[in-house]
């Protein structure tokens, strides 16, 4: 199998020159960019499979390319970087359709090993199951599709996690915590919002099969009990 590439997205050269490094010694093809105009260059040409994002870029800011990331390649992993602590930033970004984000100063062996965790979400168990299906909803581990009623969904990697998550828990109340552990792989500290702002657009994507998840007030969601086939 070929060498997955990341792409590295700073306009600080040797913050560039550190993750190349590393993450080649992890065994990546890094691909680099300095601004947000050449990362979405990068993005349409180099076709990358994970791209690590610095949300404060020289020319335009790093939110604006994950837009651009998020309409043209919407299943392209995305983990973003900010100097900024806050929880507003973080959540910006999560709700924007990061898939992770990692705090200035981080690191590197850390980051190293979100990237790696992000891209194995991709690879299946020998002793998983490899589709699940409920209605017309049928998710594919293995080939890594959604379909509705035999229409494709294009999903972003997160919200394929997150339904593959709640149908193979069908009937089962998954609190907001759980599905920032188990999804997200983030501690569950985090502003339950994020979460919510995801089933959402999740169920938005999904149309009518949307509404096999389900709101359960004051503890979290749950995918419909009822068989499916």
């Amino acid at each position: 199998m070929a060498p997955r590439r990341v792409l590295v997205v700073d306009d600080e050269k040797d913050l560039r020159t550190l993750l190349d490094y590393n993450l080649s010694q992890a065994g990546f093809t890094v691909l680099t960019a300095g601004d947000g105009r050449e990362a979405i260059a990068r993005v349409r040409d180099g076709r990358p499979d994970l791209v690590v994002l610095d949300l404060l870029l020289p020319d335009i800011p790093g939110t604006e390319v994950l837009k651009v990331i998020r309409r043209d390649h919407a299943g392209l992993p995305v983990i973003m970087l900010t100097a900024k602590g806050e929880e507003v930033d973080r959540l910006v970004g999560l709700e924007l359709g990061a898939d992770d984000y990692v705090v200035k100063p981080f690191s590197v062996r850390e980051l190293v090993l979100r990237v790696k965790a992000i891209l194995r979400r991709g690879e299946v168990p020998a002793d998983a199951a490899k589709r699940f299906s409920h209605r017309d909803l049928v998710v594919d581990i293995d080939r890594h599709v959604v379909t509705v009623a035999g229409k494709p969904v294009e999903l972003t990697a997160l919200e394929f996690r997150l339904i593959a998550t709640l149908l193979e828990r069908r009937g089962r109340v998954q609190t907001r915590q759980a599905l920032l552990t188990d999804v997200w792989g983030l501690s569950g500290d985090l502003a339950t919002r994020t979460v919510d702002t995801h089933i959402k657009r999740l169920r938005e994507k999904l149309g009518a099969a949307g509404a096999y998840i389900e709101t359960v007030r004051g503890l979290g969601y749950r995918f419909e009990e009822t068989a499916g086939g």
